[in-house]
Order: C-alpha cells, then sequence, then structure tokens
C-alpha cells in the first residue's frame, strides 16, 4: 500500500465530503465548480499555505507540527478515528522496509477462562485485522462457530462480507459490513507493510461485491461501542449494546463483549441461543 497514494486520496475524500456553507466559506458561484472544497480552501481554513498543503496532499512536505495535524483536523472536520488514521499516514515511512513478519497471537490462558465464566452474553477476542482469537458458546452461537473454522478463516471482516448467512442473520447489515470495512482501512493505516492484511483486502475485493467501493470511500472507524441486532434463526430477533474493552499487556488484542437491556426480550431468550 503506497503510502503517497493513500494520504493523496485519503485527503482529497475528506475534501470532498465537505461544502463550502458547512465550512462556513462564500459560494464562488462558479459553474461546474468541483464537489467539496478546493485546495486552496482547506489551506486557508487550516492557516497554512496553498503550496504547503500541495505538498502534503502529496506526500512530499515531511512530518508536519502537532499544531498543524490539529489545524487540519479541524479544517477537514476529522473525528477522532480520522485524525489517528491522518496521523498515522503522515508518519509512516513512504517506502517499504524490510520487516520481521508479526508472529501468530494467542490469548492467555487466563482470559480464555474469563471467556468461559461469561455465560450470559456473547464475548469474543479480536486480535489483528479483525482476526477472531477466542469465543465464548454464546458468541459462536448468535455469530458463527468461528472454532469450527480452519484458523485463517477465522476472521470477522470475513464473516461479514464473504458468509452469506451474515446478510440474512445480522441486523441492519450493509451499515454494519461497511464499518467493517472502515475498521480495515484503519488497521491499514497503522500497519502498511501488513501482508496477512493485504492479501485479506485483495480477497475481499475479488469475492465481495460491496467492498471497493466502500475501501476506496477510505472511512476510518474504531468501534469502541454500539448496538446490534441479529436475527437468531430458533430465538428470533436479539438485540445487544455491546462494549470493547482493550485487553491490559497486549494492546493489538481487544475483548467484545455484548449486553443486553434487563427485563427485556432479549434477555429471557437469549439463553435459548446457544441450544442448537
Amino acid at each position: 500500500m503506497d503510502s503517497r497514494s493513500e494520504l493523496a486520496d485519503f485527503l482529497r475524500t475528506r475534501r470532498n465530503r465537505l461544502t463550502p456553507d458547512q465550512a462556513g466559506l462564500p459560494e464562488d458561484g462558479r459553474i461546474g465548480r468541483v464537489p467539496g472544497l478546493r485546495r486552496d480552501e482547506i489551506a486557508r481554513l487550516a492557516g497554512v499555505s496553498t503550496e504547503y498543503y500541495t505538498r502534503l496532499e502529496q506526500g512530499r512536505a515531511g512530518n508536519p507540527s502537532p499544531e498543524v495535524l490539529s489545524a487540519l483536523s479541524r479544517a477537514l472536520r476529522l473525528d477522532a478515528s480520522e485524525t489517528e488514521h491522518l496521523e498515522d499516514l503522515l508518519t509512516r515511512p513512504n517506502t517499504a522496509t524490510r520487516r520481521t513478519p508479526a508472529g501468530p497471537q494467542r490469548v492467555r490462558p487466563g482470559l480464555h477462562l474469563m471467556l468461559q465464566t461469561l455465560q450470559h452474553v456473547p464475548a469474543y477476542v479480536l486480535g489483528r485485522r479483525t482476526d477472531v482469537l477466542a469465543s465464548n458458546k454464546l458468541a459462536r452461537a448468535v455469530l458463527t462457530d468461528f472454532d469450527a473454522l480452519p484458523v485463517p478463516a477465522r476472521n470477522l471482516a470475513r464473516y461479514y462480507l464473504l458468509d452469506a448467512s451474515a446478510r440474512q442473520t445480522v441486523g441492519d447489515w450493509e451499515r454494519i459490513a461497511a464499518e467493517t470495512v472502515g475498521i480495515l482501512r484503519l488497521e491499514a493505516g497503522r500497519r502498511p507493510h501488513d501482508r496477512q492484511l493485504a492479501d485479506l483486502v485483495g480477497e475481499l475485493t475479488l469475492r465481495s461485491p460491496e467492498f471497493t467501493a466502500w475501501w476506496n470511500d477510505h472511512r476510518v472507524l474504531r468501534c469502541t461501542h454500539g448496538a446490534k441486532l441479529h436475527h437468531h434463526p430458533v430465538v428470533g430477533d436479539l438485540h445487544f449494546v455491546f462494549e470493547s474493552f482493550p485487553v491490559p499487556g497486549d494492546a493489538e488484542q481487544t475483548l467484545y463483549v455484548y449486553n443486553v437491556e434487563p427485563d427485556s426480550p432479549t434477555e429471557r431468550t437469549r439463553s435459548r441461543a446457544g441450544r442448537r
């Protein structure tokens, strides 16, 4: 993944989504105005020269100061995930360096034990590239039985985008799948030389009809909490609110726990989801 083109595409897509009115700029009245904001308008909003911003967008300006990064984030109206992604793109090397491939991830025994003690809610651990490293019984019942899959196939993005059953069982599938692509985009900015991630992106590009458009939109997302609906084939609709927790001692693992509202229909039926 070429860092210069990634940076240029990201900044261009963020510029294109803004209107002069949103940015507090006057319409110039030109016929056939390009979508979004021009480079000179972003430069003016960020308090830098148009020449500098152009070099920055082309990957020729070096590493900007924290003050410039903050000004760009404000000018482009970036959220926290987008700002993190911009920083990754601006500070990573422009050329691939020889690196030792990261070894396989392992979930320590104590975390495995904790997953099993969470008997009443689905829970799982994600690693790099949305790999599902471990899951409890309810997570396998509500999503899919990851333990029954070959290790390379135990991946949340593959499940959402390539498993035909996910389109029927995952409520608001299009939103969830698009958000997962945003999570992969954030990973790609942080790990530009991850060969397994590049292989996953290639596979999704070839096999998922929707993936390319979502990937080229350059949306990024760090999914920390939210709500999900699953249409279970036995017990019906299950409504969850989930929270994520970075695993202490391993910044590349995240624990996801799906909770249910007290006295809700989901709470009364959740235990049946595991009896298939």
